[in-house]
């Protein structure tokens, strides 16, 4: 499995030279980032793990010097542009006293994007933080400010305890996948189907998150295949939940009784991840759909594709035959850009966001709810197609009224 994507992200950001890699050097006690004199020197921004005590396992994110130049050195502020959206936390790193035009705008973004930030004044052996910076960043922000040397990291605690400070606690909490759903003792009960589309030799990582969680909150937790549902609830003891993969919806829902409770890993996942109000507004909205209307489907990770992939395929034929429209689709995975402007899309469906991390989703579908384009989730538009959606939103907290097409809510405090 891969789980790096879901630990938190830290972003180191400045000019070329301010000793951004140095800066990491120090912070995880390797020379694992080059450090050179010749400006440039880190091009694609780069990740490197990291564990920080108090916050366990997280991803530095190294990227290019904000004021590059040359046609190249465009191409590396626009990827170093791109990362910022990755980031649970951001380092501003300056040195010399230096804090401009470069370090304001870069500001803004994190303001832009409400990402949490410090300011780190390196190479203090060098020359110290003065009276004057410190009223120049005051102008700007409200951002911590600490002096330290890459070079001499006497203060490397200090750095780490700012950082601890800064960065969002919810961004390296557990994971809380049945918060306000189960209990001790409940009985979990888990539906995974083994299709082509399923890893060999081993579940998914929605899969295992659950089961996890679910352990963790002391419940009883049985893992089923769909061909197997009915004889589990036969057997008991009875679930408090059902959750099933999202595209089994249409059987599962018909075997499960309606008086048991029945989500999907990819609603679990959009709660925990996503703006679960934008969703629930946007997958309302898949039964007005027209004609030429073009759909962004939004992968998480990159995989190995076949006729039956969920996104490519099974998805867009559903929604074809539900509205009865002729519709146009995109698929977009990973971190890559969307190929036309925002406003030209009807709807964005993003997948459950597994491998990313809450501000990672937050932040790739903000774009598209400031131009007020309906977003929504897998989970969430196949409910919608199946007639299910008030079903299976109602275990996480939500009432819905769906012949209104206007969302109720009673949201519990995660």
């Amino acid at each position: 499995m891969k789980g790096k994507d879901n630990k938190p992200h830290i972003g180191i950001f400045g000019r070329r030279n301010n000793g951004k890699s140095s800066l990491i050097n120090a912070l995880i006690g390797q020379d694992i980032a080059i450090v050179s004199e010749q400006p440039g020197t880190t091009t694609d921004p780069v990740k490197k793990s990291i564990e920080i005590f108090g916050i366990g396992p997280a991803i530095i994110v190294d990227t290019a010097g904000i004021d590059d130049t040359g046609e190249l050195g465009q191409k590396r502020i626009a990827k170093t542009l791109e990362a910022m959206k990755t980031v649970d936390c951001a380092i501003l790193v300056i040195s010399e006293n230096i804090f401009s035009d470069f370090e304001t705008g870069l500001t803004a973004l994190f303001e832009k994007y409400n990402i949490p930030y410090f300011i780190l004044h390196n190479k203090s052996d060098l020359e110290t933080l003065n009276a004057a910076t410190i009223d120049k960043i005051r102008q700007f922000c409200d951002a911590l400010y600490i002096d330290f040397s890459a070079a001499q990291p006497d203060h490397l605690d200090d750095v780490v305890e700012l950082l601890k400070k800064t960065i969002p606690e919810t961004s390296y909490q557990n994971v809380n996948l049945f918060e306000h759903i189960v209990n001790s003792g409940d009985h979990v009960l888990l539906v995974t189907p083994i299709d082509s589309e399923a890893p060999d030799g081993r579940m998914i990582l929605p899969q295992m998150m659950a089961v996890r969680d679910a352990l963790d909150k002391n419940t009883i937790c049985t893992l089923v295949r769909e061909t197997e549902l009915e004889a589990a609830l036969a057997k008991g003891p009875a679930p408090a939940v059902v959750v099933t993969d999202s595209q089994a919806f249409a059987f599962v829902s018909s075997v499960v009784p309606s008086n048991v409770p029945l989500t999907s890993f990819s609603i679990l996942f959009a709660r925990m991840k996503g703006d679960f109000e934008k969703y629930l507004e946007g997958s309302m909205l898949i039964s007005d759909l027209k004609d030429g209307d073009k759909i962004l489907i939004l992968e998480s990770c990159t995989h190995r594709v076949n006729c039956l992939d969920i996104g490519r395929f099974k998805l867009p034929a559903w929604l074809k035959n539900f509205t009865g429209k002729n519709l146009e689709f995109e698929v977009v995975a990973g971190h890559d850009n969307c190929k036309e402007p925002i406003k030209n899309y009807a709807l964005v469906i993003q997948c459950g966001g597994c491998m990313f991390t809450r501000k990672q989703v937050i932040n790739r579908l903000k774009p598209f709810i400031d131009e007020g384009v309906p977003v929504s989730n897998y989970g969430m538009a196949i409910a919608w197609i199946n007639g299910i959606l008030p079903r299976v939103v109602k275990p996480l907290g939500f009432d819905i009224t769906a012949s209104t097409k206007s969302a109720q809510l009673n949201t519990p405090a995660l």
